[in-house]
């Protein structure tokens, strides 16, 4: 596509994917520019076809008709409203790797055994773990699930590693508090509430940098708290084993 390139109204809408009486609504509700006029043919250009598309993505990320009327207003005082998406994309992709992955009652039972009870099931669906539709169980993350398979197997029981993951839950949480409170503080706040061109890419950039260093602090971190309460375990198991 050009940047000359012209459509009739009909052709914009094909070409946004949307039906033309949302487009019509849009002008109507002014986040869509007037098209030019020539003779009784009303022709939009590419600038409409990126707005249209614009408008598209924020809808998809969950903005309400008002707040992008507010977001295309501060597009037209100089902000790249572009720009500001590729800092939420950014910003606000997944830090987990999720890989939701459907299973049976018969295969959840060969996992767990007798230890899949109505409590254990309650407590994987208000952990967020477990997602129950029907006969139909959507585990939604596949990793997850085989590593607490492998714990379970090991001897550990499936109540006790739920328990535990309340603990890990709120201690994520106060983590993940920690890394963004820092991130918000000394990268995105300095940039101020009207950022010039190019520094929410450029902070963008830095936060999508950051995403694997603040993974590896953790990691670091819960590395070193294992060692030491591994020794302090260790330590503890020598005694019991030679009282004397």
């Amino acid at each position: 596509m050009s940047d000359g390139a012209e459509y009739r109204v009909g052709e914009l809408a094909a070409a946004a994917g949307v039906p033309v009486r949302t487009l019509r609504y849009y002008q109507e509700k002014r986040l869509l520019p007037p098209p030019v006029r020539r003779g009784r043919t009303a022709w939009y250009s590419a600038a409409h076809l990126e707005r249209l598309r614009t408008i598209g993505d924020l809808l998809e990320r969950g903005y309400r008709l008002d707040g992008i009327e507010e977001l295309l207003a501060a597009a037209g005082q100089g902000r790249d409203v572009t720009e500001l998406l590729g800092f939420e994309r950014a910003a606000g992709a997944p830090w987990a790797e999720q890989t939701p992955v459907e299973i049976s009652a018969a295969e959840l039972a060969a996992l767990f055994g007798d230890q899949v009870t109505e409590r254990n099931i309650a407590e994987a669906v208000e952990l967020g773990y477990l997602v129950v539709d029907g006969d139909r169980l959507l585990h939604t993350s596949s990793r997850l699930l085989e590593a607490t398979g492998e714990l379970v197997r090991a001897g550990i029981p499936l109540a006790a590693m739920l328990a535990l993951s309340w603990e890990l839950e709120a201690a994520f949480d106060r983590m993940a508090f920690g890394f963004a409170h820092l991130i918000r503080r000394h990268v995105v706040d300095p940039v101020g509430d009207a950022p010039a061109p190019g520094e929410l890419e450029r902070v963008a950039g830095i936060v999508a940098r950051l995403r694997p260093v603040a993974r590896t602090v953790a990691d670091e971190h819960f590395g070193r708290a294992m060692d030491r309460r591994a020794g302090t375990e260790i330590a503890e198991l020598r005694d019991r084993l030679n009282p004397g």
